[in-house]
C-alpha cells in the first residue's frame, strides 16, 4: 500500500475489499489499459472480473443479494479503480447510480424486479439527464413524456450517456406536464422513467436509438453516447418511484453520489500520476544525477503529493457525510471540485517531469493527460460546483443585521 491517501477508521472487512480491489488493479487492469484504450475497447475481461468480485452489487442491499457495503466502501474502490484506468470507473459509476437512485426512491416492485439483477452484474445501468442544447441547465430539458392509457409516450434527444450501448436499463429524465399546473416550476414537472433495452447500437427497442459510440479526446473503451426517443412506449409501472414530478429530486440525489465518485476518481487518476512521477524521477539522469535529486523536481513532488492527500481527505470526509444520512452537498461539491482540479494540476507536474517522453504514446502518463480533463465536466462542472457551494455557504453563515 501507498503511504499517500490512506484512510483511517476502516473495518477489517473494509480493508479486506480494498485490498482484493487493488491486486486485481494491479494484475488485471494497469497492465492492459493502455493498450486497450489505445484501441478504444471495451475490457470486457476487466468487467467480467470486477462482476465476479461482486462490484456491481458493492452498495446493493444484502436483501437483493449485494454487499450492502457503504459510500465510503465504494468512492474507496472507485479510487483504486480510477488508479489503473478511469474509464472502468466510469462503468461503475452509472450502473452504481441508478441502482441507488432504485434503492432510495423505487417503489418495492421496481426493487424487486431490478436490484437483484443489478447485483449480480446481470443488469447493467445507465442514466440520461443532459440533451445537446441544454449543458448544466437541466431545468431546460426538451424530451418529454405523454400519458396514453396505462403507458406513457417519451418522445426527444438525450447526449452523454456513459454506458448507452452497453447498459440494459437507463433512467431517463424527460418532462411530464400531466397532473401538473401550468406555471409549476420546471423542476417540479420531470420524471425519472426506468427504460430496459438491449445491449447494443441502433434500435436496441422500439421507439428507442443509440446511434453509436461519440469519439472522444480521452475517457475511451467505455461507451458514450446519445439515446434517441421516438415514440417510446413505457409502462406507468416504470415511473420511478410510481409517482410524476418528482425525478428532478431523484437525479439529483443521484448526482450527489456520482460527485463523490468523480472525487474518488480524481484521486485515483492523481495518485497513479505521481507514482508514475516519482518513480520516473529516479529513473531519469540529468547533470550527473536523478533528476529526482534536483531541489526543482522535489518540489513539484512535494506539491502533488500534498495535492493528493488533500483531495483523499475531502473525498472520504464527504463519503463520510453521506453515510451518515446527513446533508452532504456542500462536503460532495467542495470534494468533486478540489479533486478534480488537482487531479488535472498533478497528472501536468508527472507529465513535465517525464519532459519529451511524457508526449509519447509509449508512457502511460500520455493516457492520463487526456482523461484528466474530463473530470473537470463529469457530474458538474466547476462553476456548477461553486455555484452549490456558495449558496449552501451563505445558507450556513447568514448575516442576522
Amino acid at each position: 500500500m501507498s503511504r499517500l491517501a490512506q484512510t483511517h477508521g476502516l473495518t477489517d472487512v473494509q480493508r479486506e475489499i480494498l485490498s482484493t480491489v487493488r491486486d486485481f488493479v494491479d494484475k488485471e487492469i494497469i497492465p492492459v489499459a493502455t493498450e486497450l484504450e489505445h484501441r478504444d475497447e471495451y475490457p470486457q475481461d476487466i468487467v467480467d472480473g470486477l462482476k465476479e468480485l461482486g462490484l456491481f452489487g458493492l452498495m446493493i442491499p444484502e436483501e437483493y443479494g449485494g454487499l450492502g457495503e457503504s459510500l465510503l466502501t465504494y468512492a474507496l474502490c472507485v479510487e483504486e479503480i480510477a488508479r489503473g484506468w478511469m474509464s472502468v470507473s466510469g462503468i461503475i459509476n452509472t450502473h452504481f447510480i441508478v441502482a441507488y437512485m432504485l434503492k432510495q426512491h423505487g417503489t418495492q416492485e421496481q426493487k424487486d424486479h431490478f436490484l437483484p439483477r443489478m447485483a449480480a452484474g446481470d443488469v447493467r445501468g445507465a442514466f440520461s439527464m443532459s440533451e445537446p442544447a441544454l449543458g448544466s441547465d437541466v431545468s431546460a430539458i426538451s424530451s418529454k413524456a405523454v400519458e396514453d392509457g396505462e403507458e406513457y409516450v417519451l418522445n426527444g434527444q438525450k447526449m452523454w450517456l456513459t454506458n448507452g450501448g452497453t447498459s440494459s436499463l437507463v433512467a431517463v429524465l424527460v418532462k411530464s406536464d400531466e397532473g401538473h399546473p401550468e406555471g409549476t416550476a420546471p423542476h417540479k414537472s420531470m420524471t425519472t422513467f426506468l427504460v430496459e433495452k438491449e445491449p447494443g447500437f441502433g434500435e436496441v427497442r422500439p421507439g428507442l436509438t443509440i446511434p453509436g459510440k461519440i469519439d472522444k479526446m480521452g475517457y475511451k473503451g467505455v461507451d458514450t453516447t446519445e439515446l434517441i426517443m421516438d415514440g417510446l412506449r413505457i409502462p406507468a409501472n416504470r415511473v420511478l418511484g410510481g409517482v410524476t414530478g418528482r425525478g428532478f429530486y431523484q437525479m439529483m440525489d443521484g448526482v450527489e453520489v456520482g460527485r463523490v465518485n468523480v472525487a474518488a476518481r480524481g484521486c485515483g487518476v492523481a495518485q497513479r500520476a505521481f507514482e508514475l512521477g516519482v518513480q520516473y524521477a529516479q529513473q531519469r539522469h540529468t547533470f550527473g544525477k536523478q533528476i529526482a535529486q534536483h531541489q526543482a523536481i522535489q518540489f513539484k513532488l512535494a506539491e502533488m503529493a500534498t495535492k493528493v492527500e488533500a483531495a483523499h481527505a475531502m473525498m472520504v470526509n464527504a463519503a463520510r457525510k453521506k453515510d451518515s444520512g446527513e446533508r452532504n452537498d456542500l462536503e460532495a461539491g467542495m470534494a468533486k471540485y478540489l479533486a478534480s482540479e488537482y487531479c488535472k494540476e498533478v497528472v501536468e507536474d508527472a507529465f513535465r517531469i517525464h519532459g519529451g517522453y511524457g508526449f509519447s504514446k509509449e508512457y502511460e502518463i500520455e493516457r492520463l493527460y487526456r482523461e484528466a480533463p474530463m473530470l473537470l465536466i463529469g457530474e458538474g462542472t466547476a462553476e456548477i460546483q461553486k455555484m452549490i457551494i456558495g449558496r449552501r455557504l451563505l445558507e450556513e453563515y447568514r448575516f442576522q443585521g
